[in-house]
């Protein structure tokens, strides 16, 4: 057994060991812990598969913000907690069973693929040099399948006004609940000292999408995550969601996105087609506001409905 497999081999008897402990621990806090280095040991494995992209978002997004929303959750949810309750024998059979169906169907998926396995991946490449990137994943996202990406960057605005929606009448318009006061001690520190690198970075990412592994989804979450250490330390408060500046950067993002795919019409003869010799500035435009529109969402995301009186 050579050395790189034996590395994937305990990498994935890992994540099935963090993932059953994950479902089997009673704690909401440990379950979260779990689902967090669940996620980072997710990101291992994309990057054993060559799939660096992937990786920065499950990192990011999937392991980083979410684990986040839930660790929130969790400590909100502590005071009033109760036991859970075993589930009956029965139950726990159903469960098992349908676990086992679910594994073999993803098993007979992969053994029994075509050989070679169908892929669009030599078109993609071909077609890269017209979009001027270098990357074809962002050419697949922001070009080949741009309706895809411009939903799921308009997705986060209904989620985020449902968490609003969480808020009383008096509160609404006010800043968001995750305000904590200054304390001096580790955090604060880290706080101090990890935002601006981290804000180089996220500029990094979202500019070296268009020709190496990075984007617009991957750098707004590293900017949300700095924003969100922030005011965990206590170091500033969130703004008000009433402030006009506020909802602009919510919405820039999809609107600049919408309005190049709504141009294309007429200067490319299709909705979210790019004009030759221009692919490249448009998608990069895009990506750049796009970029502001999701650090802002998630931050608010993960810092919670109005809880202020605005008056």
């Amino acid at each position: 057994m050579t050395l790189a497999l034996a590395v994937d081999f305990g990498l994935a008897l890992l994540v099935l060991a963090v993932a059953g402990w994950t479902i089997a621990v009673r704690d909401t806090f440990a379950a979260v812990i779990g689902f967090v280095a669940y996620g980072l040991l997710l990101a291992l494995i994309w990057v054993r598969l060559a799939a660096p992209d992937v990786a920065l978002t499950e990192a990011a997004i999937g392991s980083g913000l979410t684990g986040l929303l839930l660790l929130g959750a969790a400590a909100r949810l502590r005071a009033i907690e109760t036991p859970a309750t075993a589930p009956g024998t029965a139950l726990r059979w159903v469960a098992g069973g349908l676990c086992v169906l679910v594994a073999a169907g993803l098993a007979a998926l992969v053994l029994w693929l075509p050989d070679p396995a169908p892929t669009l991946a030599p078109m993609a490449v071909a077609h890269l040099p017209a979009t001027g990137l270098g990357n074809p994943v962002t050419g697949v996202l922001v070009a080949y399948r741009a309706i895809d990406t411009l939903l799921e960057a308009v997705v986060l605005l209904p989620a985020l006004i449902g968490v609003w929606s969480l808020a009383s009448d008096r509160c609404w318009g006010g800043a968001p609940i995750l305000r904590y006061p200054r304390q001096d001690g580790a955090l604060t520190l880290l706080a101090q000292v990890l935002p601006p690198f981290g804000i180089i970075l996220g500029i990094y990412l979202c500019w070296n999408g268009a020709d190496e592994p990075g984007g617009a989804f991957q750098g707004g979450a590293v900017l949300a995550a700095m924003w969100a250490l922030i005011l965990l330390a206590g170091l500033a408060d969130a703004p008000p969601v009433s402030r006009r500046w506020l909802r602009v950067l919510l919405v820039a993002g999809s609107a600049v996105f919408l309005a190049v795919g709504l141009a294309g019409i007429w200067i490319a003869e299709a909705f979210l087609a790019y004009p030759a010799g221009y692919a490249k500035p448009l998608i990069l435009i895009i990506e750049v506001v796009l970029t502001l529109s999701v650090a802002v969402a998630l931050g608010l995301l993960i810092a919670g409905p109005p809880a202020e009186d605005p008056t």
